[in-house]
């Protein structure tokens, strides 16, 4: 039976996702940046503009659904995200949840941790957002994101996975999450399956920043999926380079994983505060940091490789399907290998 699936512009049914990149951000912003609005205001025309724009490549590649993974405290808008999707006629579903604790706001929960409230706190925040919607605008997120740090789940982080594993087992909820330079998949695997979270819908993020195929196994064999959600951001904050991270992609295609692998950019589109000036090399290494990339260089390297059109379809249409429709039981144990 088909999943009802939350987005910016209302409930659609899992059947109707289409083609889905499951980790974008429109926009985002390091937290801080409200503090330079001297220099580098926010124009919601322009940011709706951009948006729209990125939306229309999308769609020239048959995408029909985007994930935006932006957490909130990292300038997520949902009614800047409605009105690309509106305008763009694309489907998009929002997020709910916080950033990773070196480079998201920790000072707000930690505050209220040393209360002894937080914790309560941070699930009635995903869970509102969840089932009721969003700061008085009735969007509802349609998906959960979880981060943790290099090499670590802190303190801080695991509140934030504990509560996501409690909603997610009252709503259904898929949780995607950000592994920080390609550490920790494995661990948050088993810390959201220890707190009751079904692995078949959970998303372990930017697993494309290691390319250990035992990693991947080791990530894998909790049941979990897995996303390559970093293509074209490479040779920068641990990033592999995209020839290696395809290399490690095909290797995990040939072994029979293709029904747990879901591909995305992690793009931002639109940085929040003052524009950045990129050193040249820099921009150079990123030239394919952008929306089409994937569907204009990667694949058609995965199909030289011999990967099937069966399985570009099974990776872009199902997977995301699937990650908010999951098989029964039953059916999922006879599918697994």
């Amino acid at each position: 039976m088909a999943a009802t699936v939350n987005t910016v512009t209302g409930p659609i049914s899992s059947e109707d996702l289409g083609k889905t990149l499951v980790h974008e951000h429109f926009m985002f912003g390091y937290p801080g940046y409200q503090g330079d609005t001297t220099l580098g205001p926010f124009d919601r025309e322009e940011a709706v503009r951009v948006g729209v724009a990125v939306a229309e490549r999308a769609k020239s590649h048959g995408v029909k659904t985007i994930i935006d993974a932006t957490p909130n405290e990292c300038g997520r808008d949902v009614e800047v995200l409605r009105e690309i999707s509106e305008r763009a006629e694309i489907q998009i579903v929002c997020s709910t949840g916080y950033y990773y604790e070196g480079e998201g706001a920790p000072a707000y929960f930690n505050f209220r941790r040393s209360l002894g409230t937080a914790e309560e706190e941070i699930y009635e925040m995903l869970s509102t957002e969840v089932v009721e919607g969003i700061a008085g605008t009735g969007i509802k997120a349609g998906v959960i994101k979880l981060a943790s740090s290099k090499d670590a789940i802190t303190d801080y982080e695991a509140m934030f996975f504990r509560c996501g594993a409690r909603v997610q087992k009252e709503t259904g909820t898929p949780i995607i999450t950000h592994t920080q330079e390609g550490t920790m998949g494995p661990e948050q695997a088993e810390l959201l399956i220890s707190e009751g979270a079904d692995p078949r819908r959970c998303q372990i993020g930017h697993m494309d920043g290691n390319t250990d195929v035992v990693y991947h196994m080791n990530t894998l064999e909790h049941g979990v999926n897995i996303a390559f959600d970093r293509f074209g951001i490479q040779g920068i904050v641990g990033a592999p380079m995209d020839e290696a991270r395809t290399a490690c992609l095909i290797g995990l295609l040939g072994m029979g994983y293709t029904d747990r692998i879901l591909l995305s950019h992690d793009t931002v589109n639109l940085w929040l505060g003052r524009p950045l000036r990129m050193p040249e090399q820099l921009q150079q290494l990123l030239a394919n940091w952008h929306i089409g990339h994937l569907f204009e260089n990667v694949v058609p390297k995965l199909r030289r490789a011999g990967v099937t059109e069966e399985q570009i379809e099974t990776i872009f249409v199902e997977n995301p399907k699937r990650l908010f429709d999951p098989l029964p039981v039953r059916e999922a144990a006879g599918a697994a290998g």
